[in-house]
């Protein structure tokens, strides 16, 4: 079969497998890499052009994780660093000591234990950025802490091979200083490149492309790709390389046009990142490995979100905040099945490892893909027990809300969700001398909208604890403009058993939601774009009379 024959089964098959998924209401990505599976070497076997598949896979990886470095700015690297360091980091101490405890009760030799309890370290980001931008979670303060944590992991995996390389030397424990410094150097410096590139570079191209909307686009991947590129030659992976690609153009005025425009690339080539991992899985090599591998899967689905709960209550986050977070950490990498791989290839530990660790993160990714989807629901369930992983005074995260207390303002109507549209509602109401409560789980919104007549809360429409603390028995009317259908029907529940009698009007952003909405007793219903066009097509008509 010639490559562009099975390009086009492997297409087919997917988008069969995609279909059959959500007729089923299951996730895509789970889809996905069981076509993967199916069309790799355990099943059918026919995938034989691997080289075009990894490409795209690689170009689908790097645009993923410039549009992530695209929606973070230096004031939330400041903000969020310290946290995102100290979980990653935590996370990655946790997992290898108790990993390595269980390896060696399961009768995993010293070695092996080894080798298993860090490929258990390595979450992967693109599965979880996927997920959070599918269900619009990036922007929110749990999903950049996630991004943050995720990152550090990143550069943990580069060091972790590299140290492989270095274990049969002498003194092993000077070669893994060595590269721990060579790979902090090389970071350093291109930090420094990047910053210099967005201060006397970067401006100056983006005039010149910006004037093109197609040379544009060309230039962030080109842009994107030439770090990743270049994060890879020089030693620190792709992914970290077009993260700082994306972040160089964070703030820039272009951001938005550039984010997109790549969207609908990204989910295509990321297409073949799935298909890729699914086929490069061995079912061959599981063996007797089954129960180990269901310990190991249940360490890693509760004990790396535990350890995340805790480390960020301790720094004052807030329960539901590490709960969200924590789920994000609740699955091994397709890395650690590479750095198994490579520890075979050294020979230091044998081919079971390898069905073992393959056998974990089938689970681990399935399993945690359904928790990611379903958190808010997750989190209602265990909300009552999670008391502990929180502060009484859960002062940082406290620190990124915008009430005003000194004001007093109870505000006439609340607003859920200051984007975009929610904005400009708003603010119309806000310059008609009304009070308004603007709520959104976006750090960086609640510090942008600004009107005396606005008061800003950082919270989620989905959060029970947040509903209970604002004043809704002295509010005219509720307004959610949120696009999820599922937060805007918790958001309507909430609203009922706090037996709210005021109005409640929702924005049915898909209209074929309009029906489930009318259901729930919802007072008010609009679509934005269908609204706004017929109050535009009204106003035309009134000056043609």
């Amino acid at each position: 079969m010639d490559i562009y024959a099975e390009f086009t089964l492997l297409l087919v098959i997917a988008c069969g497998f995609g279909l059959v998924g959500m007729l089923l209401k299951q996730p895509l990505i789970v889809a996905f890499i069981v076509a993967g599976i199916v069309v790799g070497p355990s099943a059918l076997d026919l995938v034989h052009h691997h080289d075009p598949i990894a490409l795209l896979a690689s170009v689908g990886i790097t645009v993923l994780l410039f549009v992530v470095g695209l929606k973070l700015d230096l004031h939330l690297i400041r903000h969020l660093g310290p946290v995102a360091l100290a979980t990653g980091l935590g996370q990655l101490l946790f997992t290898i000591v108790f990993g390595w405890g269980l390896g060696v009760a399961l009768g995993l030799g010293i070695l092996e234990a080894t080798y298993v309890a860090v490929a258990l370290t390595f979450s992967s980001t693109i599965i979880v950025v996927k997920l959070l931008a599918d269900k619009r979670e990036i922007d929110s303060l749990h999903g950049r802490i996630a991004m943050g944590f995720l990152i550090v992991q990143d550069i943990a995996v580069v060091i972790a091979m590299m140290a492989m390389g270095s274990g049969g030397a002498a003194d092993a424990d000077i070669g893994v200083v060595y590269i721990i410094a060579e790979i902090a150097i090389k970071l350093v410096v291109a930090v420094i490149v990047v910053a210099l590139a967005m201060k006397f570079l970067l401006p100056r191209l983006l005039q010149q492309v910006g004037k093109s909307q197609e040379l544009l686009l060309l230039f962030a991947i080109a842009w994107g790709t030439l770090l990743a590129a270049s994060g890879e030659y020089f030693g620190f992976s792709k992914e970290v390389g077009a993260f700082l690609a994306g972040f160089s153009l964070a703030s820039t005025s272009y951001r938005e046009a550039i984010g997109a425009r790549l969207t609908s690339i990204r989910d295509f080539l990321l297409l073949f990142f799935f298909i890729e991992l699914g086929s490069a899985l061995d079912m061959t090599t599981l063996g007797d490995a089954i129960v180990p591998a269901i310990v190991l899967s249940l360490f890693v689905l509760i004990g790396n979100p535990l350890i995340v709960m805790a480390i960020m209550g301790y720094m004052g986050y807030r329960k539901r905040t590490g709960f969200m977070a924590g789920l994000t950490v609740a699955q091994i990498s397709e890395f650690s099945i590479i750095f198994i791989a490579m520890g075979i290839s050294l020979g230091h530990i044998n081919q079971s490892a390898l069905g073992l660790v393959t056998l974990v993160g089938l689970v681990t990714i399935a399993a945690s893909t359904y928790m990611i989807l379903y958190s808010r629901q997750l989190y209602s369930v265990f909300e009552p027990y999670l008391g502990v992983f929180e502060r009484v005074t859960p002062h940082r995260e406290l620190a990124d809300s915008q009430e005003d207390l000194a004001t007093g303002k109870q505000g006439k109507v609340i607003v859920f969700g200051a984007g975009r549209y929610g904005e400009k509602y708003a603010l119309k109401l806000a310059e008609s001398g009304i009070d308004v409560i603007a709520v959104d789980f976006d750090p960086e919104v609640t510090r942008s909208v600004k009107h005396p007549n606005i008061t800003m809360r950082y919270g989620d429409a989905a959060d029970q604890e947040f509903i209970d603390s604002l004043p809704l028995k002295t509010t005219h009317a509720v307004v959610c403009t949120i696009p999820d259908i599922e937060t805007q029907l918790m958001l309507i529940d909430a609203l009922k058993q706090h037996h709210f009698t005021g109005k409640i009007v929702i924005a049915a952003h898909q209209p074929g939601t309009r029906r489930e909405l009318e259901q729930a007793g919802v007072s008010e219903i609009f679509v934005p774009l269908h609204d706004a066009a017929e109050h535009a097509a009204e106003k035309m008509l009134t000056e043609l009379k």
